[in-house]
């Protein structure tokens, strides 16, 4: 903790520090103008992000969350699949850009009705969206999202995109935790 009782310079641009590492806060006042609160992230050696916790058993998780992450195209696939991780290849952050905006497009377009995680294919010019739905909505009304759905984002991205929808009664569920 840092701090200083009055102002030297006379200009009034002092700061007074405070570090609560406890609080995880710290608290700048210049003099006679005004207070700012900075919040500082003081990150832990325990990595705690991706960890499975083990419960009592009654807690349902799909297929793609029952794996760890470093078990990814070991035990189970990856979510997108191009070719822009390739050596020599370029393209990689827009891939996972589009990508993420193409997940949360179908999030809003069709809500409430993902079953599990979309898988996102580009095969050349193609981009081939895989998804499993609840059946939660009229059919028809899940013909005209998926035209809808198809024609945004071909529009786009200014190439064709195709989907494929498997339906299910309700979300299938892998084991439980």
């Amino acid at each position: 903790s840092v701090t200083n009782s009055e102002c030297t310079c006379g200009g009034g641009f002092c700061f007074q520090i405070e570090a609560h590492h406890s609080r995880q806060f710290t608290r700048l006042k210049a003099f006679r103008y005004f207070t700012l609160f900075c919040s500082f992230f003081f990150p832990r050696l325990q990595n705690r992000a991706a960890r499975i916790r083990v419960g009592k058993g009654d807690k349902p998780v799909t297929y793609e969350q029952a794996f760890h992450p470093h078990h990814i195209a070991h035990r189970k696939g990856w979510l997108s699949l191009h070719t822009s991780n390739l050596k020599g290849e370029d393209g990689a952050a827009d891939r996972t850009v589009e990508d993420t905006f193409i997940r949360r497009f179908m999030f809003g377009t069709f809500h409430g009705c993902l079953a599990n995680e979309l898988v996102l294919k580009r095969r050349g010019n193609l981009l081939v969206i895989c998804a499993i739905m609840v059946q939660k909505i009229h059919p028809q009304k899940f013909y005209f999202l998926i035209g809808y759905t198809e024609t945004m984002l071909s529009y786009f991205y200014k190439c064709p995109v195709k989907i494929e929808i498997q339906t299910v009664p309700e979300k299938v569920v892998y084991k439980y935790i």
